[in-house]
């Protein structure tokens, strides 16, 4: 079942407060950010792991919670369980940036590092969920994480009522999932287009099948950006992907390392790889044509401190 317009309003609701509100800067004459980079802990992650946490019973609380993660969902859980007084366990990959890790830490979480692969990370946190007795809090497969995040959505929607198009990255799903059921409930006619790098375009290629394809961890870990090498699109996300979004496009990772640039340059954003996609399809003109207010997510930015340094160098 699809998270509904009620739902993503609920979480709206929970998060007041808590997450930030980020507003939509003007880019061009008719492209807008919204820089989720402002969040809290630095990326949107910080909408549904509150919202989800927030929905706990008292016997989950009190056990504690458990989480995979590539480094900012783990962020954003570990933040929101400080605030909401429950323990926290944080699995995480063990080449992920030094910046996510040391977060997860100073906000009071047990992390563990895994193997890289998405795969290895996940089946560490559920035998460790069943080992200690934790509700798992998946990153992206969840109806209160998708309505969280959807309440990205529902703040286009109220800010800019004549959207024509949003543009969202695609990792596991859960954000373009949540923005999708919120701007086609409020404006079926806006077009929801994802992006990936072409290095993990394993939703893209999901969407022309017409069925979850999975890439492996050799071939998702090729790109700079660390936050989109999830090696297979959520299942309750494919749900959401194959009915409410208008196609995904990919781009390089030369065009990421662009973005970032002239984010910093003409935004005074700082953007980590992950989340400056959607501005590097925009710059190269992979999304086409502006037709009607075009709002680029950016959904974090969290970028290892060298990384930027290298790129803002070049």
């Amino acid at each position: 079942m699809l998270v509904q317009l009620d739902q993503i309003r609920a979480a709206a609701e929970r998060i007041r407060g808590v997450a930030v509100r980020t507003p939509l800067l003007r880019w061009d004459d008719d492209v807008w950010l919204k820089p989720e980079s402002l969040q809290p802990v630095g990326a949107f992650k910080m909408r549904g792991a509150y919202n989800r946490l927030s929905t706990l019973t008292d016997a989950e609380r009190i056990a504690g919670v458990i989480t995979y993660s590539s480094g900012n969902h783990g962020q954003a859980v570990a933040r929101c369980a400080r605030l909401l007084g429950i323990s926290a366990v944080i699995v995480m990959p063990s080449d992920a940036p030094a910046l996510k890790a040391d977060r997860v830490r100073a906000d009071g979480a047990e992390l563990i590092l895994s193997d890289p692969g998405n795969d290895a990370r996940r089946a560490l946190a559920e035998q460790l969920a069943v080992e200690r007795g934790l509700t798992l809090v998946p990153p992206y497969d969840d109806a209160q994480i998708i309505a969280g995040q959807g309440t990205c959505g529902l703040e286009i929607c109220e800010d800019l009522p004549e959207v024509a198009e949003v543009v969202v990255p695609v990792s596991g799903g859960g954000l373009i999932s949540g923005i999708a059921a919120a701007v086609k409930a409020l404006q079926p006619a806006a077009r929801v287009i994802g992006v990936e790098p072409e290095y993990a375009a394993d939703a893209a290629d999901s969407l022309a099948a017409g069925e979850i394809r999975a890439w492996t961890t050799e071939q998702t870990h090729r790109t700079i950006a660390d936050g989109l090498r999830v090696n297979r699109i959520g299942d309750l996300p494919w749900e959401h992907l194959r009915v409410l979004v208008d196609g995904i496009v990919t781009v390089s990772d030369e065009s990421m390392r662009e973005a970032i640039r002239q984010a910093a340059r003409r935004a005074r954003l700082v953007l980590e790889p992950s989340g400056a996609v959607p501005l590097a399809a925009h710059l190269a003109g992979a999304l086409g044509p502006v037709r009607g207010p075009r709002v680029l997510v950016l959904s974090g930015g969290n970028v290892d401190p060298a990384l930027f340094a290298e790129v803002m160098a070049e």
